[in-house]
């Protein structure tokens, strides 16, 4: 089994393969070949992660307090 891999974004019910790709697959099998195929989608922009993780630290030091500060010079 061979894999190609391309980026491309759907058109009304369809999914483009790139021309060079068409040509390569009509080339190498034929017409009436089937494919089978694998759909990958991005679960998470970086953005949102990135969001995330300022929300979460911004949450932390919010329960900070000045009180907590005597723990920051601790030495064993």
């Amino acid at each position: 089994m061979k894999a190609l891999e391309f980026k491309a974004e759907v058109k009304g019910d369809s999914i483009q393969i790139p021309v060079n790709l068409r040509d390569q697959l009509k080339s190498l099998y034929g017409r009436k070949q089937q494919y089978r195929v694998i759909l990958l989608i991005e679960e998470k922009d970086i953005r949102e992660e990135n969001l995330f993780k300022m929300m979460a630290e911004e949450q932390f030091f919010d329960g900070y307090s000045e009180s907590d500060s005597i723990y920051d010079n601790y030495k064993k």
